[in-house]
């Protein structure tokens, strides 16, 4: 059962011992990004699409210009805002893999305290790395 720190039944002031997390929500934040991703990958031609023959009818008025401008200054913002999503959800996939590979070191190391010491397994199990809980 997992926890959040100090909620009782672990070692210290800061009941640490109860401390749990998951790759889940990690990577589904990942997913999420790069669903945004996508779904800003399809703008652009959406944009060309509702800006097709705005040239002919507005030929020689300046507001012309001010709507090119326009298209093209949000064109680069959603470029830029699809690019940090990429980058977040990989970054995002990166924090799931490190936090997985932390939990079998920490957990590898402690297989031999609970051998040595007097410890005995209670610690590593209460540590949330065992099968005692």
């Amino acid at each position: 059962m997992a926890g959040t720190a100090g909620s009782g039944g672990g070692a210290g002031a800061g009941g640490g011992a109860d401390v749990r997390h998951s790759a889940g929500p990690w990577t589904g934040a990942a997913g999420a990004a790069e669903a945004l991703r996508t779904h800003l990958g399809q703008v652009r031609p959406e944009f060309a699409a509702a800006h097709a023959g705005l040239a002919g009818g507005t030929e020689g008025l300046a507001v012309a210009d001010v709507l090119r401008t326009v298209r093209t200054s949000w064109e680069r913002r959603i470029d830029t805002a699809a690019g940090e999503c990429g980058s977040l959800a990989g970054s995002l996939r990166a924090v799931a893999k490190d936090l997985g590979e932390s939990d079998t070191a920490v957990r590898a190391a402690l297989a031999g305290v609970g051998t040595g010491a007097g410890l005995g397994s209670g610690l590593v199990s209460g540590l949330g790395f065992g099968g005692g809980r």
